[in-house]
Parts: C-alpha cells; structure tokens; sequence
C-alpha cells in the first residue's frame, strides 16, 4: 500500500517552509503527501510579511476529508498560530488518529526571526497537543518557550529540558540543536521508555537554512509512514536535512535565508 503522511500546517507563499516543505518532503522520500492548511503566510526569504489564519471549523472539515478517505500511516503538525486552530486539530486528531503517528513540530518563530504564534496558543499546545504526540521537535528557543525557561546553552541542559518536556505528556522528545554554537550541529532523541540517542552532524556554513525544522520533522512523519521506527526515522531525516542544507548552494533563490534543497537528489 502506497504510505501516506499528512501535514497540519501553514502556508509559506515564497515555498521553502511550511506546507510546501513538508510536501517536497514528503515527495523525496517516496511518500504520498496531503495536507491540512491553518494559516496562509504572505512570507518570502526576507520574512514574514502578513498572516491569515484559517477559521477553526473549516480546518476541522479538512481533517474530516483528508482521513474519511485516506489511509494516512503519519501526522506531521506543523504552524498553528491560535489557540481555537489548535483546539480544532487537536480534536480532529482525536477522531482520526488515535492509533497514527503523530509528529508535533512547535513552530513559534520563522527562519527570519518573526513570530508565527500568539502567547495563548503556546499555553493551549501546551494543555491540547503534547499529550497527543508521539515525537515532539522543538529547537533550542521552542523548547525554552515551551517550559518558560532560558535558552540551553549546553548538551546537557538541552537533555534536562527535553525530559522536562517529556513529563509534561509527549512520548518523545527530539532537542534540535541548529542554533546552538560549535562545529556540529547536535539533536538529542529522548523518549519516556528511557531511550536516549545523540545525532550529530558538521555544521555547514551557510544562510540557506529557510524551513529545515519543517523538512525535519516532516522527514521523520515520513519515516513513521513508511514503517520505520522512530529512531531510524530520525536518523534517515537527519541525514535527509544535512544533506539538503549542504546542497542548497546548489539553487539560488531570494535575497535572504534561502531554502534547503528537498530535491538535491533528484536535480543534477
């Protein structure tokens, strides 16, 4: 059977985050890929210039299609801005996808540094969608957001604020490390059975780094999808997105943060 994934997210009008990440994505990795859109984004590489957010009931009417008649293997969660968005999806997702892996990726602020989501709705993430997910990826400023703590500025603090995060409901916890400083760029794998895994990668020199964390969690969704476990899932996706940000030179596109390569192996 043809593995499916489906991302709930939002809409990136320049194409390198967001549903249009997940979906080249999704597409690399030999998945099929539908989707569930919250918000439109009028963004390009430079920022995010407007947001309009989908109304809640029609967001819950997309979920209802989208698993009525697909037979969806993987949820990526990507933009929900508000906390009635997040409310409806989280509902959606208990009708649906109670036995699905469900990857939640706390997108708060764009590559740009402009903020996606409202204060209420890091609270109602908090309360409605971390008990839901099977794998929470939240970089170094999101999972500090999401505890009300200062940034980790270390390995080992980045850990205690993932099994922090564990014990507010997730079933595991990827600690993403892009914005930390060093030679490589290091993600921690925690999970509540006691599974702890480090990721490490070089760390490329390069501002064409527009919607890596949509491309990673949306690689892991993938993974889930094809039957993976959710280590090699991480693994695949780390590999996936180290190797997209190292070839995004490769395509020239806007005048600030570029976006990765989804296609690197595909374009020659």
């Amino acid at each position: 059977m043809t593995p499916i994934a489906v991302t709930i997210a939002g809409s990136d009008s320049s194409g390198g985050a967001g549903i249009q990440a997940d979906l080249k994505t999704f597409a690399a990795l030999k998945v099929y890929g539908a989707s569930v859109i919250t918000a439109l984004t009028a963004q390009n590489t430079l920022g995010v210039q407007g947001i309009h957010d989908v109304p809640a009931d029609f967001i819950a009417a997309q979920i209802d299609s989208v698993f009525s008649d697909l037979a969806v293997k993987a949820v990526k969660i990507g933009m929900l801005s508000q906390p009635a968005v997040i409310e409806a999806v989280a509902a959606g997702l208990a009708r649906h996808a109670s036995r699905i892996p469900i990857v939640l990726d706390p997108v708060m602020v764009a590559t740009s540094g402009d903020r996606l989501i409202s204060d209420e709705a890091v609270d109602a993430l908090r309360r409605h969608l971390l008990p839901l997910a099977d794998l929470v990826t939240p970089n170094l400023p999101e999972a500090a957001t999401l505890l009300d703590a200062v940034v980790a500025t270390s390995e080992n603090a980045a850990v205690v604020q993932g099994r922090k995060l564990l014990a507010m409901g997730a079933r595991a916890v990827l600690i993403k490390g892009g914005h930390a400083e060093g030679n490589e760029s290091v993600d921690h794998l925690m999970s509540a059975d006691g599974t702890m895994r480090r990721f490490a990668s070089p760390r490329i020199d390069t501002k064409s780094t527009h919607g890596t964390g949509c491309t990673l969690s949306s690689a892991v969704a993938a993974g889930l999808a094809r039957g993976l476990s959710l280590i090699d899932a991480v693994a695949q996706a780390k590999r996936y997105v180290t190797a997209s940000i190292a070839a995004a030179g490769s395509v020239s596109v806007g005048q600030g943060n570029g976006p990765v390569h989804h296609f690197h192996a595909l374009w020659h």
